[in-house]
């Protein structure tokens, strides 16, 4: 996202102290803007916020008073004068007693510098670890991994077997560039069997789903231009775009109704067309990150005509980011039909991944399937993303595409692995059931949830709800008018507790 202020400020008579950075997440109505992970702007007392360009690196922002980012150097300097994050200052004299000043200068490019090593929500996890290991009573409902109801990680046996099976030799080999074929082939039929968008696909592995969005970015936009997505989002959406020299764009989520907007996302993919020439849609259905939200079968009709009458006037692109699309309700293959629709004017691409699918978080295996009626441009798309493979990590692990080939392929192991997962989504819905029943209890607003790994509970303040959530023991996600509840790892015994806390939580923002 965008780069941290860099400015710095003279307070008071000739003095320049370190501030504490803080993070702090506006204040929205719903359906805002914001996306997860992205940190607030440092912040003038007087509220005035710096752009996302900010100031430029060595420019000083007079004495306003901002806040001064914790890494920068803190030592006196004349009133008025600056240091630059980037400069640490070391006074000497020469031999004829002349002051001056060596510099040694940072060599970081300007957009790298003081930027945040860490993710807001692996550091909310730390601190409700810490915290917890105190001896406190905490409940962390922040990161999306699942966990059983006895608070440990829920792992697949028939997954450490496969691994396992992997010869070392094998494991130890580097992987073809693009990914092992039989893993590719693999991904494609865990999606569309043998049925013709199989025909029509082809896929390269990934590092999780997080690599296939950034190949989906880096090669359906130019640099300088942005993706569209709906305005709650997963954070690193912008964070895989900015890194990359692109942007990410919003249109309104949800609707009067508390429907997809569908007239909304029309006008920001027509809008993308007009002012770039192109549109690269991330949709991020069924079981939506972070709001929990899926889509029924008229609202994927709905979007497949979009997307279709957009392709006719431009080229576009529509990733579906489907990392929880087992955790759907197993008889709703709406999405299926929807991608034939958009395959008549576009290009439709997949990100599929291991870590939910087969709870692998660490393994990082995951693929993005690219689709096209044409051949020729499906050789294109294989060539191009097989570049962006060797041009990034060149070689994706090799022991976890074996093995996950092998769980995809083999029938004993797959109807194992699926029986084992058809477990762990049921300990789920069971969370879910409990969820629901309790939020409308407790006159909680939020979309319709019918599974997956998280839940959004709307609130005029996420900041401040989750706050007092924290007060209670209680760690939640905050977001422009709403926080993330991590279901996926809230015990089915919590979860009273964590609509308790919400309903504090909520209460508190609104007074």
């Amino acid at each position: 996202m965008g780069s941290d202020d860099r400015a710095c400020t003279g307070h008071g008579r000739g003095h320049l102290r370190a501030r504490p950075r803080f993070r702090r997440f506006a204040r929205g109505a719903r359906g805002g803007t914001r996306d997860l992970s992205a940190s607030a702007d440092n912040r003038h007392r007087g509220g005035h916020a710096t752009a996302q360009s900010g100031v430029e690196p060595g420019g000083c922002a007079g004495t306003s008073g901002r806040w001064r980012p914790r890494d920068m150097v803190t030592e006196f300097q004349p009133e008025g004068a600056c240091v630059a994050a980037s400069v640490r200052g070391a006074e000497r004299r020469t031999t004829k007693g002349v002051r001056v000043t060596d510099s040694i200068a940072s060599a970081l490019i300007q957009g790298s510098q003081n930027r945040s090593g860490n993710d807001p929500i692996f550091s909310l996890n730390a601190e409700a670890a810490s915290r917890s290991a105190a001896g406190e009573s905490i409940l962390n409902a922040t990161l999306g991994v699942l966990m059983n109801d006895a608070g440990k990680l829920a792992v697949m046996p028939s997954v450490s077997e496969a691994l396992q099976r992997v010869p070392l030799e094998r494991a130890a080999a580097y992987s073809p560039i693009a990914g092992a074929a039989g893993f590719l082939s693999a991904t494609i039929s865990d999606l569309f069997d043998d049925g013709p968008l199989a025909a029509q696909s082809i896929s390269a592995a990934t590092p999780g789903g997080t690599g296939a969005i950034h190949h989906a970015v880096v090669n359906f936009l130019e640099p300088g231009q942005s993706a569209l997505t709906s305005s709650y989002y997963w954070g690193p959406y912008g964070v895989i775009t900015g890194h990359s020299g692109r942007g990410v764009d919003t249109f309104h989520m949800f609707g009067e109704d508390g429907r997809l907007d569908l007239d909304a996302m029309a006008i920001g993919i027509d809008r993308h067309i007009d002012q770039q020439g192109r549109a690269l849609l991330l949709l991020n259905f069924p079981c939506h990150n972070p709001t929990g939200y899926s889509l029924d079968e008229s609202e994927w009709v709905g979007v497949a005509e979009v997307i279709r009458m957009a392709g006719e006037r431009a080229p576009v692109a529509t990733v579906l980011d489907c990392a929880y699309l087992r955790f759907q309700d197993p008889e709703s293959d709406h999405w299926l039909h929807a991608i034939e629709t958009m395959l008549e004017s576009g290009t439709v691409l997949v990100a599929w991944t291991a870590s939910k699918t087969f709870a692998q978080y660490g393994a990082r295996i995951g693929a993005l399937i690219a689709m096209h009626r044409d051949a020729d441009e499906r050789v294109r798309l294989t060539n191009a993303l097989s570049y962006s493979c060797r041009a990034t990590w060149s070689n994706c692990n090799h022991l976890g595409q074996l093995a996950i080939a092998e769980l995809l392929t083999d029938p004993d192991l797959k109807g194992r692995a699926d029986s084992e997962r058809d477990g762990l989504i049921e300990m789920l819905r069971g969370r879910v059931a409990v969820f629901n029943e309790g939020a409308a209890a407790a006159g909680l607003d939020l979309p319709r949830y019918e599974g997956g790994f998280f839940v959004a509970v709307f609130t005029p303040d996420g900041e401040e709800t989750a706050e007092a959530m924290r007060a209670e023991g209680v760690y939640v996600v905050p977001m422009e008018g709403a926080v993330r509840v991590a279901l996926c790892a809230t015990p089915e015994a919590q979860v009273p507790r964590i609509v308790e806390a919400l309903r504090i939580g909520v209460a508190a923002a609104a007074s």
